[in-house]
């Protein structure tokens, strides 16, 4: 399960050492370490890091297939997820130590920036291969977050980035060395922690103002 801890003024939350798979019960723990990190005071920023092989893979399929009758709560609750973490009043690094695919993808973009293993690993948005279509706010949020010719090949051709070619796509900001992934992710945290506040907040919300309300709407969110 999902873990938070500080250091000085980053708060680094440590996604788990398995798939890291969207379990109800982990969404809530993400959710409520958010909540933590959001009531604190004072300068402050927060890197998503995981370690193991994965950084995330996404829905929990498993869980999702034997709970269909849960399927539209299920799918808010991630919605909700997304735009949380893209609404954040602090600056968020994703440090990508491993693969990073479908709703797993989605939520790195919902960071302010994301920092990746250059070696190994993947960034994968494999919907159009497994035949699950895009939600409208999934699709919302991956288009504000990336170029529309990467977004396009992303989305439609379900290509795995290596962490050069998501570099050289702008799908992450950085690609270095695994030993570096967390300490240059929590560094440039680190360097934008001043900004946190219910200013940087607001400037997120009306920058986003469009995808944070198709991810918020309730009544149909798989359009």
């Amino acid at each position: 399960m999902p873990t938070l801890d500080r250091h000085e003024n980053v708060f680094v939350l440590d996604l788990g050492d398995g798939e890291n798979r969207f379990h109800p019960d982990w969404i809530a723990a993400v959710g409520s370490a958010l909540d933590e990190v959001e009531k604190a005071e004072g300068p402050r920023a927060l890197v998503t890091a995981a370690t193991g092989k994965f950084w995330s893979n996404g829905l929990d399929l498993e869980w999702l297939f034997a709970n269909a009758d849960h399927y539209q709560d299920y799918v808010v609750s991630v919605h909700q997820l997304f735009a949380r973490m893209l609404s954040l009043p602090v600056m968020t690094v994703a440090a990508l130590q491993g693969h990073t695919f479908a709703a797993g993808a989605m939520l790195s973009l919902a960071h302010d920036f994301r920092v990746m293993r250059e070696d190994r690993g993947y960034w994968c948005l494999p919907e159009a291969d497994i035949d699950i279509p895009f939600t409208p706010g999934m699709s919302a949020l991956i288009r504000a977050r990336l170029t529309p010719q990467t977004a396009h090949e992303a989305m439609t051709t379900a290509r795995r980035y290596g962490g050069a070619d998501a570099a050289a796509s702008s799908i992450v900001d950085r690609a270095v060395a695994e030993a570096d992934v967390r300490p240059t992710a929590v560094a440039l945290a680190e360097s934008l922690s001043g900004k946190a506040g219910n200013t940087l907040g607001t400037i997120k919300s009306r920058l986003y103002t469009e995808v944070l309300t198709t991810l918020r709407d309730t009544t149909n969110p798989m359009g």
